[in-house]
């Protein structure tokens, strides 16, 4: 089944060669990969044995004209010609859109022939395809070899749906593009006829006489028989509005003023009065003396003692006990003033 990609404005369509072992089908994708300008192709992917025989299948994407605007695309698949492959030639069947069977025209290769030929038509029916919903197109190959079977033995043991064949000789690309072009506008031509059917637009619907539109005199004509919709009366609107008493305002409670405060008259502090000093009692054997201040002296010049002369006593002895009465009142003095 073809596919409409509406994103890239093209059809992929999907061909493939089918036949026995060694007939010819990777030979004539490769001849058309040769020949057809690059920018008309893809690459050709191919997974091949050591002995150049197809394992899973080949690939060659080819542009192939446009319809209605959309780019068609051919996908050129091979399938692997061992019998124990068929499970690989299943997988390459789905999606099918045309065939090329391509026959090995030798001789002692007929049986091979048609053992491909009814195992293509086995593996369409367990794809659930009809084989003959199918384009076909059959290629007779190797047709410069000798002893090779002649058409009309081809056709009447192979062409038993009389479909289109060509003669061919693959390795030298006789043949080739004549193939490829039948298959082409056969798959093309059925495509056309489903993407006609798939977006033919509906059928327009048959308008009734009633249902025709008047013109415009017609209609100025015509009394118009619309009922009116009923006036609703409004109601009657006043000149005066109704005054609206303002809410009566409760006074606030008098405050009564709180008396002034009287500053508290300031008081003086009273002056410290110092004690009178206390008689310390003379000692037995010590007589008491006046307090008299001690005599300023003279200040003498400190002399540095050296090694020579002899430290000078700077205090006379007569003078120690005034000076250790004087300390004790002093002491006195400093503690009564702590307290």
């Amino acid at each position: 089944m073809a596919i409409l990609n509406f994103q890239q404005r093209e059809i992929l369509c999907k061909i493939v060669y089918y036949g026995p072992a060694l007939g010819g089908k990777t030979t004539n994708l490769q001849h058309i990969h040769h020949k057809v300008p690059e920018k008309y192709r893809g690459n050709l992917t191919s997974i091949a044995t050591r002995k150049d025989r197809t394992l899973f299948f080949d690939l060659l994407p080819v542009e192939f004209g446009k319809f209605r605007q959309f780019a068609i695309r051919l996908q050129l698949y091979t399938v692997p010609g061992q019998v124990f492959y068929n499970a690989s030639r299943k997988i390459v069947l789905k999606g099918v859109d045309g065939i090329v069977f391509v026959v090995d025209s030798q001789m002692n290769k007929m049986q091979e022939n048609l053992e491909s030929l009814e195992n293509m038509y086995n593996n369409l029916r367990e794809s659930a395809i009809d084989p003959l919903s199918i384009p076909v197109v059959i290629q007779y190959n190797k047709r410069d070899l000798n002893p090779v079977y002649n058409v009309t033995e081809l056709n009447q043991t192979l062409n038993i749906n009389n479909d289109i064949y060509f003669e061919s000789i693959a390795i030298s690309g006789n043949g080739v593009f004549r193939t490829l072009k039948g298959i082409a506008m056969l798959v093309i031509d059925n495509v056309k006829r489903s993407f006609d059917v798939s977006v033919k637009p509906p059928e327009p619907s048959v308008i009734p006489a009633s249902s025709v539109i008047p013109t415009k005199a017609e209609i100025q004509a015509k009394p118009s028989t619309k009922e009116k919709p009923p006036v609703i009366p409004k109601p009657p609107v006043t000149s005066e509005l109704p005054v609206i008493p303002e809410p009566s305002v409760t006074p606030e409670p008098s405050v009564t003023p709180e008396p002034p405060v009287t500053p508290e008259p300031s008081v003086t502090p009273e002056p410290s009065v110092i004690p009178e000093p206390s008689v310390i009692p003379a000692k037995a054997g010590i007589q008491e003396q006046p307090l008299t201040a001690p005599e300023k002296k003279e200040a003498k010049p400190h002399v540095i003692p050296t090694r020579t002369t002899p430290i000078e006593a700077s205090v006379d002895l007569k003078d120690k006990p005034k000076i250790g009465l004087l300390k004790r009142i002093i002491c006195f003095l400093f503690k009564w003033a702590r307290k």
